[in-house]
């Protein structure tokens, strides 16, 4: 496993690819940062994650597109299936990679927080100076419940991304399917918050339908981080799922590797 991890990640560099995604990623999070704090005068950051979430529909694919797609169109899957590594650990060791550089991008762009907590530093010390109580600036606690739930929610995605990869050797059409997959499980949130209009009156009256598209969003779960609140049964959630399309990725290649 771990050779085929070194293998990914000296891949990801070696091909432009990391790097345009470390760039667009550190890119838009800094505008993205920008325009909803110090732009809209404010520390409050459940804008600037969601909108990044948002973000990772389009920017993972284009991560993951190429993990098993390529070996395939490059006949080079051949030498995966007979190297002398399991299946399991062929397909942790790419998607430990496509984590290793997600992951990576989202602590540096961590960077960003950094003139926000400065700037509340100095009103607080201000507002504490005029003897007033101050409670300014984001939360540390809320601020580490929203990474891991970020964090969480990328992992699912990018486990999706390396699933549909492995079921095609176009690179577009797995980076395609992967965001039209993306896209239906983050729609079901839409869908609620469309289901009220501006007086609060529920449009959708069914608490049944409104109960399943709380269950099939993969960001109705995401919430419980954001307030600061560790959800283990949201942490089982998204761990079950990234496990499930793990396990759905080695099946397809035992089942490629047996044919």
């Amino acid at each position: 496993m771990f050779a085929i991890y070194k293998k990914e990640m000296r891949s990801y560099f070696i091909n432009p690819i990391g790097y345009v995604y470390m760039g667009i990623f550190l890119a838009l999070s800094a505008l993205v940062f920008c325009y909803t704090t110090f732009h809209a005068k404010s520390y409050d950051l459940s804008l600037y994650f969601y909108y990044m979430i948002f973000a990772f529909v389009i920017l993972l694919p284009l991560l993951t597109m190429r993990s098993f797609a390529e070996e395939r169109k490059l006949r080079t899957e051949q030498m995966l299936l007979t190297a002398p590594v399991s299946i399991t650990g062929m397909v942790l060791g790419k998607v430990l990679a496509a984590l290793t550089v997600f992951f990576s991008s989202v602590l540096l762009s961590c960077v960003n927080l950094i003139p926000l907590l400065s700037v509340a530093a100095e009103e607080k010390a201000a507002a504490q100076y005029a003897s007033q109580v101050a409670n300014i600036g984001p939360s540390g606690s809320l601020i580490f419940g929203a990474l891991v739930g970020v964090l969480l929610v990328g992992t699912v995605f990018i486990t999706i991304g390396v699933f549909i990869s492995a079921l095609t050797e176009s690179q577009l059409a797995a980076a395609v399917s992967t965001i039209g997959v993306i896209v239906l499980m983050v729609a079901p949130t839409f869908l609620n918050q469309l289901g009220s209009d501006a007086d609060g009156t529920r449009l959708i009256g069914s608490v049944a339908v409104r109960s399943v598209i709380d269950w099939i969003s993969v960001l109705s779960r995401f919430e419980s981080f954001f307030v600061g609140k560790f959800d283990v049964a949201a942490l089982f959630y998204y761990l079950s799922l990234a496990f499930v399309f793990v396990f759905l990725t080695v099946r397809v290649y035992e089942r490629r590797r047996w044919n």
